[in-house]
């Protein structure tokens, strides 16, 4: 099996994430492609493949990292390169895929993850392999297939296997947006949940309604009120209060993605002010962006959880509270099968859309 592998597919990597496209690679017995990925003097971008991938199956390992406008750039000239020469099928693996929270329409503001979709089927590719994204409906911008792979039972693994007397814990969902990725966990693991209420950001207040000419007079009696739309009430932030049980346990908040970590350093000491015990965060993208490292060093947290979809070794450096898990073997093991055109469903058994 290996061998034809050897024969017939290249894998080849961005400057994004190495480590994991080794990992990969080394899981599957293959080497990576030869394949130069450089910034000119003017900062252009430049791609130099150094294999014949004519007539070849072509799997582009690239996740989003710190410098993700670069990454993007990389991963569409690499497509377009190998389509350019022949490529008979080209995949990307981008087991972070960035841009992936602007993916609802926002005041005077634009859907960019459908822009970005756009743009990498452009560009030559044929199939995305992925993992967690922030919304499951994400896969509808993509004119190609896409696979959103799970990390969640590894970080089940985790949890049974790395915290001591993990039954004493309660699932923490750290706002209500949360609290059906949580609840998935409770029900796999057999334990209680507790939300977090009173995280919701304020509402944006516009003083003027952005017109230039004056209102149209009404013609009916019964829009005498200003101009007749009724104005939309703003909401309060709520005091924060945790909806469950937390004294003398685990508390264990888990989320797809730490970027900002200012919420879960709040929800922190929230939970221990109600008794928690421990505190750990589990996460699959873990870009601990800004000073995150800092703010975790000097939270209550006890530990926080990420897969390698994202590199952080040097955010590791700076906080020792941070632990990963590795993923690549559920990354190896999706690009084998689909190059083997076997069945993926394996890879989905027992998922739901709250995981």
């Amino acid at each position: 099996m290996y061998v034809i592998l050897l024969l017939i597919v290249k894998s080849s990597s961005g400057n994004s994430h190495p480590e994991l496209a080794k990992s990969i690679a080394n899981r599957l017995r293959i080497k990576l492609g030869e394949c130069a990925v450089y910034h000119k003097t003017n900062r252009e971008t430049m791609v130099e493949i150094g294999d014949s991938v004519r007539g070849k199956n072509i799997f582009i390992i690239q996740t989003g990292s710190k410098d993700v406008n670069n990454n993007i750039m990389e991963l569409l000239i690499m497509a377009y390169a190998c389509k350019t020469s022949c490529a008979r099928s080209i995949v990307a693996v981008i087991p972070y895929l960035p841009y992936s929270k602007q993916c609802k329409m926002r005041k005077r503001g634009s859907i960019v993850t459908k822009l970005l979709a756009k743009m990498m089927c452009n560009s030559g590719l044929n199939h995305i392999i992925t993992m967690d994204l922030h919304q499951k409906e994400i896969q509808g911008f993509f004119d190609c297939p896409v696979d959103n792979l799970r990390a969640s039972p590894f970080l089940l693994q985790y949890i049974q296997e790395c915290i001591p007397d993990y039954r004493n814990s309660v699932i923490v969902a750290k706002n209500p947006g949360a609290a059906k990725k949580a609840t998935s966990y409770a029900e796999r693991l057999r334990l209680g949940i507790a939300v977090i209420h009173g995280e919701q950001k304020e509402a944006d207040s516009d003083m003027v309604d952005g017109r230039y000419s004056p209102p149209t007079i009404p013609r009916s009696r019964t829009m005498d009120a200003g101009v007749g739309v009724p104005a939309h009430p703003a909401k309060e932030k709520p005091p924060i209060n945790v909806v469950g049980d937390v004294g003398g346990r685990i508390a264990i908040m888990v989320d797809d993605l730490i970027d900002d970590v200012q919420s879960f350093v709040a929800a922190s000491e929230i939970l221990k002010e109600r008794g928690a015990y421990k505190i750990y965060v589990l996460a699959t993208h873990g870009l601990l962006s800004s000073d995150a490292p800092r703010l975790i060093e000097d939270s209550p947290i006890d530990e926080v959880v990420v897969t390698n979809t994202v590199p952080h070794e040097l955010q590791k450096m700076q906080c020792h509270k941070i632990k990963t898990v590795d993923i690549s073997i559920l990354l190896s093991e999706a690009i084998r099968r689909i190059h083997n055109k076997e069945s993926m469903s394996y890879l989905f058994k027992n998922v739901t859309l709250e995981d």
